[in-house]
């Protein structure tokens, strides 16, 4: 199961006098990278829910935003008139000022906003963490369907490269066939004698640099071990990276032993569905 890192979802619900909404969006991170924006009378449950998104959406980028839109008699903060006013008198005995500007020193003096209300109710903590249970379903549904597409994307990779290892392997013997009668022209043009039995000695050691027959075998369980993976139920995107190098591995010993302008035509093909795969893994919890 391929789960995207990137998603967005939010959702709103009425309860008294209120409108409180939930908004999360999710952007590709190495480990759980969580920000809050949460009204200050809400503030007490902030730990509880970095605990929640961190467990069920595992890593990533993550924003959450919630608001609570009051009615005009419920505003958590309120202005404090009273107060203001008597400020106001004061600064209106000191010198020459306008209301305005009166107004602007007054409001940041203390005191003149008063808190409406000075903590959740255990129903209101209800109603969140109830809104915010349904955003993360809804948000790790939007990564379900982002991965199913990477899925398919990652599989076409995986069969294109298996394709190109096909063709190496009908190239491989051909190849070894050429560096052998390579060499054994060059012994010729030199018009020299040689102890044959040491000659085809160093020869099979020679050709053993090039053989590419292990790494033919590792390549092809590295693929098949890839799609195996693809299809766990947990989040498998740091295992397929490391799949995903190993693969590299191998194609690069397969180039470094080419010796073969075709086999090199082909590995530079597979790198280059490699790389697209390295693109597309970065997005993947």
């Amino acid at each position: 199961m391929i789960m995207s890192m990137t998603g967005y979802a939010k959702k709103e619900t009425q309860w008294e006098d209120k409108r409180i909404s939930i908004e999360i969006r999710a952007l590709n991170s190495k480990n759980a990278d969580i920000h809050l924006r949460t009204p200050s009378y809400i503030r007490e449950l902030d730990t509880e829910i970095r605990k929640r998104l961190a467990s069920r959406m595992n890593r990533g980028k993550i924003d959450l935003n919630i608001h609570v839109e009051f009615s005009e008699q419920n505003l958590p903060t309120k202005i404090n008139t009273p107060v203001i006013k008597s400020y106001m008198q004061q600064l209106e005995t000191i010198g020459d000022s306008t209301i305005s500007e009166r107004l602007s020193i007054a409001m940041r003096l203390p005191d003149t906003l008063a808190a409406g209300r000075k903590e959740i109710s255990s129903q209101e903590k209800d109603i969140i963490f109830k809104l915010l249970e349904s955003v993360i379903e809804d948000i790790k549904s939007y990564r379900l369907d982002e991965g199913a597409e990477l899925e398919k994307d990652f599989l076409l990779r995986i069969d294109l490269i298996e394709e190109h290892l096909e063709a190496i392997k009908k190239i491989a013997p051909e190849r070894i066939s050429k560096i052998e009668h390579k060499l054994r022209d060059s012994l010729e043009g030199l018009k020299i004698e040689v102890d044959v039995n040491r000659f085809e000695q160093e020869l099979i050691f020679y050709l053993e640099k090039f053989d590419i027959t292990e790494e033919k075998v590792r390549l092809k369980n590295h693929l098949d071990y890839y799609r195996k993976i693809m299809k766990s139920n947990v989040p498998v995107g740091k295992k397929l990276g490391f799949i995903t190098q190993e693969i590299g591995r191998e194609i690069n010993t397969i180039g470094s032993k080419a010796n073969h302008a075709e086999l090199q035509k082909i590995v530079v093909q597979m790198k280059d569905e490699l790389e697209k795969i390295k693109e597309q893994l970065l997005n993947v919890l």
